[in-house]
């Protein structure tokens, strides 16, 4: 999908047509809709389909007559039926006279600005533009690390009530995710350091402010990635440790069962032995029968109270 929007009197338009201070938004383009721009603009064709392959790192590149920027961006996506996040390359191509944005899937980072919801948005203004759409990529990310902390609290707070074996899943999933948006967020953060120290880049000091607030959010995503990964592993020796503490308690409860299960074999071992019966007691009893059952129970009735009291049951 390829369209065009062009901003003027604070309103965004679709065109028709590629022309000077244009926004070019192609989403999962096919085969005609790159070529069209890779001619009308000369671009490389392989530039533009860059952001196409999920392998894809980021990192600028400059060429004749365009500058491409390769950012990844975070978006939700469900594994084995458990809902996680996963990022994706974002291209950015900015020519002389226009600006075009390559993606896989639409992602709510452009959408707000399709929406016009972003104040002092302009496609004219390329550079801002650019460092609005970065801004807008590292708030998004650092809201879905909250999302991902609310995932793992909630987690937290029902243990020993439901499945462990899912929320060790869940616990995974969160952990990948976060090591996928740090590692992300880190090469990010190369390329925006990068931007600040190309002359060929027009910025003016409006936008290298926002520029700068750009690579301050993104040290604090990096950060809370770190925290929020830190903080999931303690969850999960936590989760670990209970599941521990569960097993021991049924491995006692089952030792002392069997101890007292034992009772009654040892006592019928004796009494079924080959000896001369005259020496068992009550063996010539006519309640001979019903005293060693009243033995046997009061035995094991003293040694379940022990075992109780020692809080092996």
């Amino acid at each position: 999908m390829l369209k065009i929007y062009r901003t003027d009197d604070r309103k965004i338009h679709e065109e028709e047509t590629i022309g000077s201070g244009v926004w070019i938004n192609m989403v999962a383009p096919d085969e005609a809709e790159v070529n069209r721009v890779s001619k009308e603009l000369d671009i490389d064709v392989s530039d533009l389909k860059a952001a196409l392959d999920e392998e894809e790192t980021s990192r600028v590149e400059l060429e004749d007559g365009y500058t491409l920027i390769l950012i990844d961006l975070p978006i939700p996506e469900t594994i084995n039926e458990v809902e996680g996040y996963t990022t994706i390359p974002l291209g950015i191509v900015l020519t002389q006279e226009t600006i075009i944005t390559i993606c896989t899937v639409e992602t709510p980072v452009l959408q707000a600005f399709i929406d016009y919801k972003i104040k002092e948005f302009s496609t004219k203004k390329k550079m801002r533009f650019v460092y609005q759409i970065l801004y807008r990529i590292t708030t998004q990310y650092q809201a879905y690390l909250r999302l991902i902390d609310k995932k793992r609290t909630l987690i937290e707070e029902n243990v020993g009530e439901g499945n462990e074996d899912d929320y060790i899943i869940s616990l995974h999933t969160l952990e990948s995710t976060l090591v996928y948006f740090a590692t992300s967020l880190r090469a990010n953060g190369a390329v925006l350091d990068r931007l600040t120290r190309y002359k060929r880049l027009e910025q003016y000091p409006d936008d290298k402010d926002l520029l700068d607030d750009v690579i301050v959010e993104n040290k604090q995503a990096i950060e809370m990635a770190n925290i929020y990964r830190d903080i999931i592993n303690g969850t999960r020796d936590l989760l670990a440790t209970i599941i521990n503490n569960k097993l021991n308690n049924v491995m006692k409860y089952l030792t002392s069962i069997t101890l007292v299960l034992g009772i009654p074999n040892i006592i019928s071992g004796f009494y079924g032995m080959n000896v001369n019966g005259e020496g068992m007691p009550f063996s010539t009893s006519v309640f001979g029968f019903k005293a060693i059952i009243s033995a046997v129970i009061v035995i094991c009735v003293l040694t379940l109270l022990i075992l109780r009291k020692k809080k092996l049951l």
